[in-house]
């Protein structure tokens, strides 16, 4: 008689331990999360090649370089030049079409100082 009431308390306790667990899960709230994205990859950075550069004389002083176009043998979306090596900063330039530029030099360069044009562009 004995191991029946032994396996039946076992029985219970396991029985009560189930509803309990099932009624913890019932009150747990839920969670909405949304989908996303993560990831890694890689792409090749390649130089621009900048081709028929002309350098425009400022009318009044004609010793000061006012401008400088070129093209670009691949469109870009932003472009600086310089015509300056020890200048430190780049003049903003337009962009016709992706590929033709114009940078207005300002103030307009001395064309005795003009030593080094560089060119910063990026897609």
């Amino acid at each position: 008689m004995n191991r029946i009431n032994g396996r039946s308390r076992i029985i219970g306790i396991v029985v009560v331990a189930a509803a309990l667990a099932t009624g913890a899960y019932a009150f747990t709230a839920t969670n909405t999360v949304p989908a996303s994205s993560a990831g890694s990859g890689s792409g090749t950075i390649s130089g621009y090649t900048v081709s028929a550069v002309a350098y425009q004389l400022d009318t009044t002083t004609p010793s000061d370089i006012e401008s400088v176009t070129f093209t670009l043998n691949a469109a870009a979306t932003t472009v600086k030049a310089k015509v300056v090596s020890g200048q430190t900063t780049y003049t903003d330039c337009s962009i016709a079409g992706g590929v033709n530029i114009t940078c207005n030099l300002e103030p307009d360069i001395a064309i005795t100082t003009a030593d080094q044009l560089s060119v910063i562009a990026t897609s």
